[in-house]
């Protein structure tokens, strides 16, 4: 080793011998044990540690990490790569076989240096061996080490997920880019196999997750079941046949020939699990917690330390016992009472699905309910059959995730044996399919092909012959659905048939929806049956789930609607202003329901609703302690045309005779839509000038993406787009921007760094004009009364008034053939200003019309009377016979419009004035009530600001201080102060002619005209 160090030029693997040899012999010649020592050299710095020590019966004792003699080991102990090595192995040296550090644990042991590298780099001669008792030391410590002896599942599971981060990370990720680049390997085999027939769109990064966890849990099953000696090489023959897949890929990771890389890594982990008395560990949690999920508790355990980020999205996963024990209990119960099955779930002609069964919590607890009837009413001596002849020939399930899949079979299997049947070979009715797919899988020569279309054509049986009487889970939720096959997207013109009339019916083709729809699909061809989900909860009452709630009505004969609300979203609270959680991780609300088909000869399906607001722990309570017998459901009746699946109670003969605003207007628009509001949308016109002069420049497209954090997306391209870009005049293009109320800014108006420009609405707005902007829905409860109506005479926003989901549609006065155009027409339909006119008996102008509907709008009374129905559809408008109350409301929304584009004169006196010496930076806005001061850093404040205008909104946002708070760490302009006296002046004078306005619009109410126009006629524009 000194020879080869001395010559100057030696790479580590140059020294490895030499130290494979003295590791061999002190391990002979100090512990009398014969050890094998395993150098691997890497093909990258990521993989694994260069020598792996373990004895002839694949027992790890540790690992050996080598550097050359030049390398600083204080340097290298803080690369990541050893970081990961120190947190994977715990037991662990690194060297530069000069000095050798040891590691147990992740923690610093013993250090030790055996010779002085100086007198090899400078002196070129041989250095004189020390320390050698400490040397000793360290390696009898380094030998001496036996895994620590892991009797509960919580250690268990972090053991095994550092390893199968590291396995992810490091070794899966390199083997698929070695084998992109040297041709088709095994590993690719399987990611080309899973890519192309099972998860369209998989990435390799997702697939190196899926298989690094696949390879764990495969491991894991098959420690469950094994009985003697466990190791990687016996690990296959302990995985049931009837888990083909799972079989098939283990096959290679036991028998096949792996690379280096890999097989350390996964002996590694069977070295884990060869030391824990898996069976034991889980039997124990088991009966201890009276039953739980131990199955379920180890795998939160895992992600936890694995990827808590993926723990975050569990809910794709898993589902709370309470929730699934109401489900279950209830669907049993339905069985009973409305199909005449007195045993419920264990009757033998019941058959059961999940559609999306994640780890089989559902099954699980469907098994157990039907067991525990079975056996409550005939005994234990019947049990071992009724499992074998019903729970396992009636029982299904499907997944698409393969790491759940496995998953789900090591819980199926340790709960059955737990019942007392042990799973042999016989077929587990547990399918890795697309549900979503009818189509089944044909073989090719792609590793695991064999398997995957086996599970598909068993799979294809269950969809499309195997009657189910009962389906139930918790689907998964996208918005954003890459499941799209033939027959689903078929399938779901039946929810979209009615709503084609709308422009952006998306939301329909959210995961959850489909899967719905697969459901009521399966149960209409079987006749009759019963659905329990738990899911998203926005199809109770969206307006584009309209058509999907009449035919769930014309289908199922009951529906039982449990809303669990929950939606942080819309910051919902409970009726008694009380915190309201949600039973999972989520942002969005959701609900239980059940949809019940038992009447073939029937008429519209009846429904019943309940509210369960309040902490998670009650609403958990709540699950536990009720059922479908006992909740207390109110029955509720949906009705054309939007079928609400919850009880909502308007004036709606009253407000049906007002016109719609679609119909006022001839064309109308949502707002512009950037996608990139930090590259085209600034305060000042100069900083959007100099983004565009980085973007235009000669920068590289690697440094404008940092500069402008910027990235590339389907519809806007870095590298094309500066190309089109570049020796082109953007000044021009820089225009003032109608971003939030009372806050203009500037926004580069250019298609190709917009993703919707609207311009065929906005460019009327390039010329004089006047804007009205509304909300077409809300579902915010934390609005107390509808506020989504302001008026702009610029381009506007998509999100003028909304800072989440939901748009502003904006409604122009006038409408231009062509942009600096003179000549103009009225964006109000002729036909509605005709009928008015007539009715006065005078000739009505079209910005009477205008003014006069957004006086309307800001009627305290007007929205608090219809705010129902105000949070569903785009408002309606009144039109009062009395022409001397239309013309004073009109001017009263003149008054309006003039002070919320600050165009009015009574803003020349603002109530409000700015005081205090400073630099005029804004820091954290502060209201001080009791003065009526605003405080934008701890010296300066505006003053004069009365409570009411302090907290008026406009939408989302509390107009005075959203205006502070986008200006966090901006010194504020002189225009800025005055700009801001300005606002506060124009909202005080705002509340107050809203009070004028109330006093007038009851006599609105008195006598409206009618307008007998259809719907057609009047026609519609909507972009």
């Amino acid at each position: 080793m000194l020879k080869v160090a001395r010559q100057g030029d030696a790479r580590e693997e140059s020294y490895y011998s030499a130290l494979e040899t003295l590791l061999s012999d002190f391990a002979i010649s100090k512990r009398k044990k014969e050890i094998r020592v395993t150098s691997q050299p890497k093909k990258t710095d990521a993989g694994n540690p260069d020598f792996r020590v373990w004895d002839g019966r694949q027992k790890i004792v540790g690992y050996v990490e080598a550097k050359t003699p030049d390398k600083n080991l204080d340097d290298v102990e803080k690369t990541e790569q050893v970081k990961r090595y120190r947190t994977t192995f715990p037991n662990f040296i690194l060297t530069n076989f000069f000095e050798f550090r040891f590691y147990r644990g992740s923690s610093l042991v013993d250090k030790v240096r055996i010779a002085d590298p100086i007198a090899i780099h400078t002196l070129k001669g041989i250095p004189s061996v020390t320390n050698e008792e400490a040397f000793e030391n360290l390696l009898e410590k380094f030998f001496s080490f036996s895994f620590p002896s892991i009797t509960s599942a919580q250690p268990l599971a972090v053991e095994l997920a550092k390893r199968t981060r590291f396995l992810r990370d490091e070794v899966i990720a390199e083997e698929l880019r070695e084998a992109e680049k040297n041709g088709i390997g095994k590993i690719i085999g399987f990611y080309e196999a899973f890519q192309r027939y099972l998860i369209r769109g998989l990435t390799k990064e997702q697939f190196a997750d899926l298989y690094s966890q696949t390879i764990t849990y495969g491991l894991f099953a098959s420690r469950m079941r094994c009985e003697g000696d466990f190791n990687r090489r016996l690990a296959v023959y302990d995985i049931p046949r009837s888990i083909g897949i799972l079989r098939e890929m283990f096959e290679f990771i036991s028998l096949g020939d792996l690379p280096p890389q890999l097989e350390w890594i996964v002996d590694e982990i069977s070295n884990v699990l060869a030391n824990v008395d898996v069976k034991k560990i889980f039997s124990e949690y088991y009966h201890n917690k009276k039953g739980e999920d131990p199955v379920f508790h180890f795998y939160e355990t895992f992600l936890a330390e694995y990827d808590p980020a993926e723990r975050e999205r569990r809910g794709v996963y898993y589902t709370p016992k309470p929730i699934v024990s109401y489900i279950v209990r209830s669907l049993d119960l339905i069985l009973k009472e409305k199909f005449g099955l007195a045993d419920g779930l264990a009757n033998g002609n019941v058959t059961i699905l999940d559609p999306a069964a994640g780890t089989l919590t559902f099954i699980a607890e469907a098994i157990k309910q039907a067991v525990n009837e079975f056996t409550s009413k005939y005994g234990e001596g019947g049990k071992e059959g009724f499992i074998k002849e019903h729970i396992m020939k009636n029982f299904y399930a499907f997944e698409l995730m393969i790491a759940p899949y496995a998953i789900g079979h090591v819980k199926i299997s340790f709960l059955l044996e737990e019942l007392g049947h042990r799973i042999q070979d016989e077929d587990v009715r547990f399918y890795l399919t697309n549900t979503l797919e009818l189509e089944d899988i044909e073989q090719t020569s792609l590793p695991g092909m064999a398997s995957l279309a086996e599970e598909s054509r068993k799979a294809g049986e269950v969809k499309k012959r195997t009657p189910i009487l009962c389906i139930l889970g918790n689907p998964p939720y996208s918005v954003s659905s890459a499941n799209k096959s033939e027959f689903i997207e078929k399938e779901m013109e039946l929810y979209k048939e009615d709503v084609r009339d709308e422009k952006n019916i998306q939301p329909l083709s959210d995961d959850y929806i489909k899967f719905i729809r697969f459901a009521h699909w399966k149960i209409e061809k079987n006749g009759k049956g019963v659905i329990g989900y738990i899911s998203n909860n926005s199809y109770l009452t969206g307006i584009i789930h309209r058509g999907m709630r009449k035919e769930l009505l014309e289908t199922f004969d009951e529906v039982y609607v449990l809303n669990l609300h929950g939606s942080s979203r819309i910051r919902e609270k409970a009726p008694n202003g009380g915190k309201d959680e949600n039973v999972f991780d989520i942002q969005q609300g959701v609900t239980i329901a059940l949809f019940v088909k038992f009447d073939e000869n029937k008429k519209m399906g009846r429904v019943f609703h309940k509210d369960v607001w309040g902490l998670r722990k009650d609403k958990y309570n709540y699950l536990e302690n009720y059922d479908v017998n006992t909740t207390e459901w109110t029955e509720i009746f949906p009705a054309h045309p939007y079928y609400f699946f919850e009880g909502r109670r308007f004036p709606e003969e009253e407000y049906k005779k007002f016109v719609p605003i679609v119909k006022i207007f001839q064309r109308h628009s949502s707002g512009v839509t950037t996608h990139r509001d930090h590259f085209v949308v600034g305060f000042l016109k100069k900083e959007i000038e100099n983004r565009m002069k980085v973007f235009t420049g000669n920068f590289s497209d690697e440094e404008v993406t940092k500069i402008l954090a910027l990235r590339n997306t389907d519809d806007f391209n870095i590298e094309t787009t500066r190309q089109s870009s570049r020796n082109q005049d953007w000044s021009e293009d820089i225009l003032p921007y109608s971003y939030r109320p009372f806050d203009e800014r500037y926004i580069c108006y250019r298609p190709e760094i917009i993703d919707r420009d609207r311009y065929q609405i906005m460019r009327h707005f390039l010329n004089d004009n006047l804007g009205l902007v509304v909300m077409r829905q809300y579902l915010y409860d934390f609005v107390k009364i509808y506020n989504y109506v302001f008026a702009v005479d610029k381009l506007s926003d998509r999100r003028l008034f909304i800072s989440n989901r939901g748009a502003g549609f904006v409604f122009p006065l006038y409408l231009y053939p062509s942009v600096n155009s003179h000549n103009r027409r009225a964006n109000v339909r002729t036909s509605i200003i005709q009928k008015i006119s007539e009715s006065f008996g005078k000739e009505i102008q079209p910005e009477e019309i205008f003014f006069y509907v957004y006086a309307v709008l800001h009627s305290v009374l007007y929205r608090s009377k219809f705010g129902e129905y105000l949070k569903i559809e785009f408002p309606r408008i009144p039109f009062t016979t009395n022409s001397k109350v239309f013309t004073k409301i009109a001017k009263l929304g003149k008054k309006l419009i003039d002070l919320h584009l600050l165009k009015s004169e009574e803003l020349r006196n603002p109530i409000a004035k700015f005081q205090g010496k400073g630099d005029n930076s804004v820091k954290r806005p502060m209201y001080n009530e009791e003065k009526g001061l605003i405080y934008i850093n701890e010296k300066q404040y505006f003053e004069g600001i009365e409570k009411g205008v302090w907290e008026y909104q406009i939408g989302d946002y509390q107009i005075l201080y959203k205006w502070l708070k986008d200006r966090k760490g901006r010194k504020l302009s002189l225009e800025d102060i005055k700009h801001y006296c300005r606002v506060a002046t124009a909202l005080a004078r705002t509340i107050e002619i809203q009070d004028e306005i109330d006093k007038l619009y009851p006599n609105v109410e008195e006598d409206i005209i009618e307008f007998k126009e259809s719907n057609k006629n009047l026609g519609d524009y909507t972009q």
